[in-house]
C-alpha cells in the first residue's frame, strides 16, 4: 500500500481549524489593557508633579552649592544658646493668637514675629507681629483650624527662632530651637 507524498490530510492526522485573529486572543487585549494603563498613570502623575503647590518653595533663604542646598541655622543656634521656649495658644472664640514664654531670656519690652506656615501651599502662610503683654505676647488673628501649622517665633530682627507644629484642631504648641544646646 503506497501513500502519495503529498496528500492533504492523512487519516491520523485531526482535521485543522481555521487560524483565528491574534485580536481574538485575552492576552493580547491584557497587554494592550497593561500599557493603556502604565502610560495613562504617567500622563497622570506628570499632572499632578506640574500642578500647583509641586514646587512650593521653602520659607527660608537657601544657599544652593553643587546639589546641596544649605540654609542658615544662626538664629537657631542663638534661640538654642539662650534656652529660650515658649507656648504659642490660638483661642478662636476671642480671636487672637499668643505666645507664652516657658523658659530662657526673652526680652519682654520688645514684640514677637510668629510666621504660621501652611504645611504645602505657600501662598496661605501668615506672619503676624505679636504685642508684648502682662503674660507674653499676642496678636488678634483669626486662624484656619482645620490643617496643621508650621510655627516659627522669633524676635523682629530675626536673632533667634523658635519652631514648632500646631496640629489640626489643637490650641496650643510648644515652639523650641531646631538644635539642641551644647
Amino acid at each position: 500500500m503506497s501513500h502519495a507524498p503529498n496528500t492533504p490530510q492523512s487519516p491520523s492526522e485531526p482535521p485543522r481549524e481555521p487560524a483565528s485573529s491574534p485580536w481574538r486572543q485575552p492576552v493580547v487585549w491584557l497587554v494592550i489593557a497593561l500599557v493603556a494603563a502604565a502610560v495613562a498613570g504617567s500622563i497622570a502623575l506628570l499632572v499632578i508633579a506640574s500642578g500647583d503647590g509641586s514646587t512650593d518653595a521653602m520659607p527660608d533663604p537657601v544657599r544652593r552649592t553643587a546639589q546641596v542646598q544649605t540654609a542658615d541655622l544662626g538664629p537657631d543656634a542663638v534661640a538654642a544658646g539662650r534656652k529660650l521656649s515658649a507656648i504659642v495658644r490660638v483661642d478662636a472664640e476671642q480671636g487672637f493668637v499668643e505666645a507664652l514664654p516657658v523658659g530662657g531670656d526673652f526680652d519682654r519690652a520688645a514684640p514677637l514675629r510668629l510666621e504660621l506656615l501652611h504645611p504645602t501651599l505657600g501662598e496661605h502662610d501668615r506672619a503676624l507681629e505679636l504685642a508684648p503683654t502682662d503674660t507674653g505676647w499676642r496678636a488678634e488673628a483669626e486662624l484656619d483650624g482645620s490643617h496643621d501649622w508650621n510655627l516659627r517665633l522669633g524676635d523682629i530682627d530675626g536673632q533667634w527662632r523658635l519652631q514648632g507644629r500646631l496640629p489640626a484642631g489643637q490650641q496650643a504648641a510648644s515652639v523650641r530651637p531646631a538644635l539642641q544646646a551644647p
